[in-house]
């Protein structure tokens, strides 16, 4: 059974005739003849009742026939289905996030919903290791990652910047205007090891190296409320700075000021594989231009 077949007898139904059928599907009409006998001997059933003077379903075609356009539907279905998914309106994008998904991944997660309304999006949070070995492996169409200048095997598509913000004692004569690291050379930095973010690690000190500024070292940061609460515990004794960059949610701690780093700034990036993207990864660039 072929879906010609079926769309020729679907034809010769609506048009009442083999000839008038031929002629809407722009065919000739033997070839219509030939493919709906051959239907019928692969159903073993008659379609029609023919004599010279008219052509009529016969009992089993018209049993049959909403049948047939059943599945003339679902094929025409599929047909859209396959076009939408090339296109990439229709599909499945996997996509690593950061953490704290912050205003701009939502406001692009905003725009594919508008541009393509039935691409299902899968996030996941992943560590950054992680995240970039599921894109290497194909587990992830792509990921969001922040200050990450090398991933081999992957290519890094720079897409937006977002200020760095230092947590310092409110009394320090810098908390009065937007700093400056060389302003804080003097003052115990907390840093998370490197290896909790290796590529956050590397963008502080080489900007640190960059201002020529080597502040001595205090406590490790851990989280931002432990940190900051434990600056505002020991401002008296041992005062310190730390640095960081997502504000969303930010506790307010007494005698601790929160101001603006003029630089570096924090890029964040998409992690593909090299070569031509494919059609959900060609929707998500698209939204990232928007």
């Amino acid at each position: 059974m072929e879906l010609r077949q079926l769309q020729y007898f679907a034809a010769v139904a609506d048009a009442g005739g083999f000839s008038r059928a031929a002629e809407r599907l722009g065919i000739v009409q033997s070839a219509v003849s030939q493919q709906v006998r051959r239907l019928e001997r692969e159903l073993g059933v008659a379609l029609f009742d023919r004599s010279t003077r008219h052509v009529r379903l016969s009992a089993a075609g018209e049993r049959l026939l909403p049948e047939a356009r059943a599945v003339l539907t679902a094929a025409h279905r599929t047909r859209q289905v396959a076009a939408d998914i090339a296109s990439g309106a229709e599909g499945l994008l996997r996509l690593g996030t950061v953490q704290g998904p912050g205003d701009r991944t939502y406001r692009l997660l905003g725009e594919l919903r508008r541009t393509a309304p039935r691409l299902r999006v899968r996030l996941r949070r992943l560590p950054l290791t992680e995240r970039l070995a599921a894109v290497r492996a194909g587990e992830l169409d792509a990921a969001l990652v922040r200050a990450a200048t090398t991933a081999p095997g992957l290519e890094l598509l720079p897409v937006w910047r977002d200020p760095l913000y230092v947590a310092l004692p409110e009394d320090h004569p810098a908390a009065t205007q937007q700093l400056r690291l060389e302003q804080l050379a003097d003052l115990p930095l907390r840093l998370a090891p490197r290896e909790h973010n290796p590529p956050f690690h590397d963008l502080v000190t080489g900007a640190l190296r960059a201002a020529r500024a080597e502040p001595p070292l205090g406590p490790p940061f851990t989280t931002l409320q432990e940190t900051l609460t434990g600056m505002a515990e020991q401002r008296a004794d041992s005062p310190s700075w730390t640095v960081f960059y997502d504000v969303s949610g930010l506790p307010s701690v007494p005698h601790v000021a929160v101001r603006r780093l003029a630089a570096p700034e924090l890029t964040t990036s998409l992690a593909v594989l090299p070569g031509p993207p494919g059609p959900p990864l060609r929707q998500l660039l698209q939204a990232l231009r928007t």
